[in-house]
This record gives structure tokens, sequence and C-alpha cells, in this order.
């Protein structure tokens, strides 16, 4: 089996098409499950964020279940397979997982170095447990991914160039608004969920000190607006969507942050805010849905300006420095060559084990033959022959189980395997049941 991966991202497609493929997290599991149906799908997860969604599924055939990904998304988003592959892209095998390497390094994302991409991997493989079609595979390359993820995060300073899509937003936001104008103090940010979070960390970092929470549900709003004042000590409540025009009217800055897949900031709202508002000072909104979760008419609106993931593309504050980048792809080669080494050793563990057990029928036969040909042997006798026969056969079966495994951590490993089954005409098991992983979720929580 191998591992197929099936992309589109910021990188490979505009906004529009991202739209129509993204993925709610109610949606998730049924897409997964779709997948799922088809014969030659083991496992697999789909990773979606505000900018890229991602299946990944561990496959017998590469064709059949590239067609079965083309056909799932193609159902839910309305594209055919010819208009995703224009803007998607494909990987296999060794392919595929290094670019879940770099992308929970944070080098695929807008913001290079950016953290949330971890908890959306996390998010991405829980669910997939959950739902029951992460296998071991899957279990490992995740608990993989993340450690990675972690690891460019300690080692390097790949984040220091912003870190979320939030803060590169507010900073064009103020480049907007143009030095001559008052500090942004008043904020309000619409969504609860983890993004929302983030945008009233990244927000309360900034420099916001007076803050409002919209959400559809008002309960949910004022629960995250009481942690901000906990943790920030800044003003901040929670109000519910209906309230959002009058929540805008004072605002410096709004930050839209949900998983909506229509529009939940319309044109009339902002209409309203732009009536109650006394400051000519331009409304900045940041729009940071995916799909938008601003309507676009509102940006055409007088004391108006929205910043959307579109107009952040190629901004110099998405990019991490050089040099850091080029650290972090050190240590993703590194990791990805040790991780492809480990797998194939793997393969060849029920090889090994095979031919153990091989050489153990054969110790048996022969000391229950030796028994019927030398019945006036003791049991203490018995057992020494028994012990000798065994030390000899596992003293000539070390050196080339040991050898065979350290051959197949270079390419081509496989082959030697492959000779050990043809000249001992070995017939192994799978490796789940010689090597079945012994790690357990809470690994990569």
């Amino acid at each position: 089996m191998s591992l197929l991966l099936f992309g589109v991202s910021h990188r490979s497609a505009p906004v529009p098409v991202l739209e129509r493929l993204s993925v709610s997290e109610f949606d998730r599991p049924k897409l997964v499950d779709s997948l799922m149906q088809s014969h030659v799908v083991s496992e697999a997860m789909l990773v979606s964020t505000c900018n890229r969604i991602e299946f990944y599924a561990v496959v017998d055939a590469f064709h059949p279940a590239l067609e079965a990904v083309g056909s799932v998304l193609g159902e839910h988003s309305g594209l055919n397979l010819g208009e995703m592959t224009d803007h998607a892209y494909v990987h296999y095998s060794e392919a595929a997982v290094e670019h879940l390497f770099t992308v929970a390094a944070g080098l695929d994302s807008m913001v290079v170095g950016e953290q949330q991409i971890l908890g959306q991997i996390r998010s991405a493989y829980t669910a997939a447990d959950e739902n029951r079609t992460a296998g071991s595979t899957l279990h490992e390359l995740a608990q993989k991914a993340l450690r990675v993820g972690k690891r460019v995060h300690s080692e390097t300073g790949i984040d220091r160039a912003g870190a979320s899509v939030v803060s590169v937003a507010v900073h064009r936001a103020r480049a907007v608004r143009g030095q001559g104008q008052p500090p942004m103090r008043r904020a309000v940010v619409i969504g609860a969920g983890a993004m929302g979070s983030l945008a009233t960390s990244q927000l309360a970092r900034e420099g916001i000190t007076d803050m409002i929470v919209v959400n559809r549900t008002a309960d949910r709003a004022a629960e995250l607006a009481a942690g901000v004042t906990e943790r920030y000590g800044i003003s901040a409540r929670g109000v519910s969507l209906d309230h959002v025009g009058e929540a805008m009217a004072d605002a410096d800055i709004v930050v839209t942050a949900t998983g909506s897949v229509v529009p939940v900031l319309q044109v009339g709202d902002v209409h309203q805010a732009l009536l109650r508002r006394a400051s000519m000072i331009p409304l900045m909104i940041c729009d940071l849905g995916l799909p938008r979760n601003v309507d676009p008419a509102a940006g055409r609106l007088p004391g108006v300006h929205v910043i959307d993931i579109e107009s952040l593309r190629g901004d110099s504050a998405t990019r991490a420095a050089a040099e850091d980048a080029a650290a972090a792809r050190t240590i993703v080669a590194g990791e990805l060559a040790d991780y492809l080494a480990a797998q194939r050793q793997a393969e060849v563990t029920p090889t090994v084990a095979a031919l153990r057990q091989r050489a153990a029928d054969v110790v048996e036969a022969e000391v229950l033959r030796l028994q019927s040909r030398l019945p006036e042997l003791d049991a203490q006798q018995r057992d020494e022959v028994a012990k000798t026969v065994r030390r000899v056969a596992d003293k000539l079966l070390h050196a080339p189980t040991v050898r065979v495994k350290q051959l197949a951590s270079a390419g081509n490993g496989d082959h030697y395997a492959a000779a050990l089954r043809e000249l001992f005409e070995l017939k192994p098991g799978t490796a789940e049941q010689v090597a079945a992983p012994d790690a357990g979720l809470e690994d990569i929580r």
C-alpha cells in the first residue's frame, strides 16, 4: 500500500476555486466516509483549512484512488476532475509524506512559519481516528508530522515573520489606514471558534484595548470574551450576530474568522454600521474566512476597506527569513529520511519474522525426531540439546536478518526481502500482525 495526496491550496488555486472546494468541519466526516467506499482506499483523512484542502489516503492503486478522490470532491464542489486538476497537486508515496512534513513545519503556509496548522493537522487526524478511517499508517504519519512541526518551531526562528494570518492582516490594515491616523484600539471579532479565538489573542497582542466578540450563539461569544479579559486584562464583551451592525459602529478594525460556507457579514450590516459611525476614519475589515465571510458588495461601500485572503498573497510579511526557512527545510529533510528508513525496515519485518518462524519450526521438528530416535535421553539432556540447536539457528540467522534490515533503509531495500522470501519459500504475514503500533492517540495530542 502507498500514500496518495490530492490537494488544492492558496499556492495552486485562486480564492474562488478554494471557496468551492472548502469543506466545513461538519462535512468533513461525510467526505472521508465517501472516499472510504472505494475498494482501493483503506485509510483516509482530510486536512481542511482556510487556504488548503488536502486528502491523504492509504491506497492499493494510484489511478483508481485518484479517480475516487476526484469523484468525492467533484460531487461536493460541483467542479469536474479537469477543473480541479488545473489547480491541484498530486503526490504519491514518499513525495506525499514530504509534503505533509513541509506543511506541518509551516513552510507551505501563506504566512510562513505560522503554528495553527499543527492544530489543524491534529484535528484532521483526530476526526479520522474517531470516525475509524485512520489506521496504523496514518497514525504514524500524523504523529511524525506533528513532531516535525514542533521541532521546527522549537529549533528555528521560522515563525518570527508572523505568528498567523491575523497578524499580517492587522499590519496591512494599519498600513492602509496611514501613519497619520490614531492607533487602532477597538476591534470586533466575528466568530468564536478556533480561528476566532486566535484572532482575539493576536489582536490583544497588537494593542487592541476594547473588543467585541460576535457569534451566532451569544453565550459562546460571551465565553470567549470573558477569557480574553481574563488573559489580557482588556475590555471585552460578547454579543449575538443580530447586533453585528451596532457592534461595528465604533470599531477601528473588524476581523471575520468563521467556518461558514456563506457570508455572515452582509452589505446591509456594514451599511448600518457606517450610518452609526461618528468617525470619518475608514472601517477596516479583515476577512480571513474561506469561503469569504464578507459580502463582496461591502467592500465597495465608501469608507470601507476589506482585506481578504486573496489580497495577502505575496505579502513580504508572510515570508520568514531565508536562513530560518533553510534551517526548517534541513530539519524536514532529516526527519523525512528517518521516517522513510523506519518504514522500509517495517516492510521487511514480516519477512524477518517469517524466516525466524521457519527456523523455529525446523528446530522443533528436529528436536521431536531426536526424541523418537534417542528415547534414553532424560529431560535435562533433551532440553540442553534443544537449546544448543536453537542457539545455532539464532546465530546463523542473526547476521542476515540484521543486514536485511540495514539494507532495507536504503533504496530498493525491498529487493533483499524478496530474495529472502524466494530463497526460503516464505509466506510472511502483514506488517500489522508482527509490528503493530504501540503508540496511542494521546501521543499526538
